[in-house]
């Protein structure tokens, strides 16, 4: 049994306003390492656009260009020192600030193409073996560029409804602007990896994590309209969701085109297959996220305000990752389960043989029929968090308890000081799954200013960031005794 800590490459310190591939990258693995963590669990890689939300994306293949570390280009003489003296340093800053990365920093990374010939023969094996999606995403982007960043359905048809031959037609015609654009892919690519590598060689794997659904406005949705319900016109018939729940009271509207599972099915589910093969490749473990839509989807009908009117619609089931399993070398997933379960889901999970997820903050019942007994007695075929991206840090969780509900949760956790959070991830240390994933806020003790992301909401989401004493001696050494008291430290090497 291990355990691990969640926290997303955005959140890292770093001098250029969001955590990047670099040195603090590096750092951390260091930290992972010291405090006897096995695991780093990230969020989706992917690029973000609207809401700087990485569960919508303009691509599901492409990378996200703001983790790249520009002093490592600047090491690497892909770009000069002199270039990062036009961008304003955030040394100080407790958010991550979106609008001016916006602005400022694809220009500066599109600079190291005029160097590019450092890594030409990488480059083009790297071009080569990622021809499938790199240059349909480079045109996509030049595109996008070209009509203001509107969505692609809403600019003119002759670029709105397109086929791979138009799609090279555009590339040669504006060859030197997308190579720009693909040679910053390539550039997220060789860091990664090179961390990736850093990690693995320090006992550290790397949980990655994919979302179920693509963005609307996504080189995906565009290039391949048959591979989800749209109308003649490009639009969506039906859209993703879930319904009304205690955690959102009107259900979720994430407004996600659906896939035509019929046709997908039809072509031996090919682009899952390329999907999973990419995301095994890029990381040790993938946490899918809403892995109960692949046994049914919530449908919602396009141009509802609210995900109250909805109904359930059978998909692939377990057949979809039968097929993938014969068509990947290994694949390795965490399914997330959380949200309205049934028995078709209960089936799919144990067809499959995924491991499941438990939330603490979900498992603990106001009526205190938990106890830390039935914590050990979880199934050891899930993976327990304190927590997710989506949750209050558990601190802050805590502290909207009533005073009823707190009294319950300190009798179970036989509790009466004044560092809860240590409480309770003591308590999933001890519980029988076989991974244990933290988010650092829960070991900082953190209070609602660090929370991740409030489902529903498109506003001031994703932007916590670590502080830079955070990752102190003192915290890799309680970690450390915590992780060695319940047996959960790395395995040796």
């Amino acid at each position: 049994m291990r355990a691990g800590i969640l926290l997303h490459i955005s959140s890292l310190q770093s001098p250029y306003g969001i955590g990047t591939l670099g040195k603090e990258a590096y750092r951390f693995v260091d930290f992972l390492k010291s405090s006897e963590q096995s695991y780093w669990q990230i969020l989706p890689i992917n690029p973000t656009s609207i809401g700087d939300s990485p569960y919508q994306s303009p691509s599901v293949f492409a990378f996200n260009p703001y983790f790249i570390d520009l002093d490592f280009l600047v090491n690497e003489k892909l770009i000069n020192k002199s270039d990062l003296e036009k961008i304003e340093k955030f040394n100080n800053s407790e958010k991550v600030p979106y609008g001016y990365l916006f602005e400022t920093r694809m220009e500066i990374l599109k600079l190291a193409y005029n160097n590019f010939s450092i890594y030409e023969e990488m480059y083009f094996d790297f071009k080569t073996k990622n021809r499938k999606w790199i240059f349909s995403y480079g045109v996509f982007c030049f595109l996008k560029e070209k009509h203001g960043y509107v969505s692609w359905n809403n600019w003119p048809d002759e670029y709105r409804f397109v086929n791979l031959a138009k799609v090279e037609k555009i590339y040669e015609e504006n060859k030197i602007e997308i190579e720009r654009i693909m040679f910053v892919q390539f550039l997220f690519y060789k860091q990664w990896s090179d961390l990736k590598t850093y990690a693995n060689e320090n006992g550290v794997k790397i949980i990655g994590d994919i979302p179920i659904y693509v963005a609307y406005d996504s080189v995906d949705v565009w290039l391949n309209p048959d591979l989800f319900e749209l109308d003649s016109k490009k639009l969506p018939k039906s859209v993703a969701g879930c319904p009304p729940d205690d955690f959102a009271k009107k259900g979720q509207l994430w407004g996600n085109p659906l896939y035509d599972w019929e046709y997908i099915k039809k072509t031996n589910y090919k682009w899952w297959i390329e999907r999973m093969n990419q995301a095994m490749e890029l990381f040790d473990i993938v946490r899918i996220d809403h892995f109960r839509g692949f046994s049914a989807y919530y449908s919602i009908k396009y141009g509802n305000k609210t995900a109250v009117k909805g109904k359930w619609i059978k998909g692939p089931g377990a057949e979809l990752f039968r097929v993938i399993e014969k068509n990947t070398t290994r694949l390795d997933v965490i399914a997330e389960d959380l949200g309205f379960i049934d028995d078709d889901v209960v089936n799919m999970l144990w067809e499959t043989g995924y491991p499941g997820m438990k939330i603490f903050q979900f498992e603990i019942s106001e009526t205190a029929d938990a106890t830390i007994e039935r914590f050990k007695n979880f199934s050891k075929n899930t993976v327990l968090y304190t927590g997710t991206h989506d949750n209050l840090p558990i601190v802050a969780w805590y502290n909207k308890l009533d005073k009823k509900y707190k009294k319950v949760l300190k009798q179970f956790l036989g509790y009466n000081g004044n560092k809860v959070h240590e409480a309770i991830i003591k308590c999933c240390y001890q519980a029988n799954s076989k991974i244990v994933i933290i988010p650092l806020q829960d070991f900082l003790g953190l209070d609602e200013k660090a929370r991740m992301n409030i489902p529903s909401t498109l506003e001031g989401n994703w932007l916590y960031r670590v502080n830079k004493n955070d990752l102190s001696k003192s915290l890799t050494k309680k970690i450390k005794e915590i992780t060695e008291e319940y047996g959960r430290e790395q395995s040796v090497m």
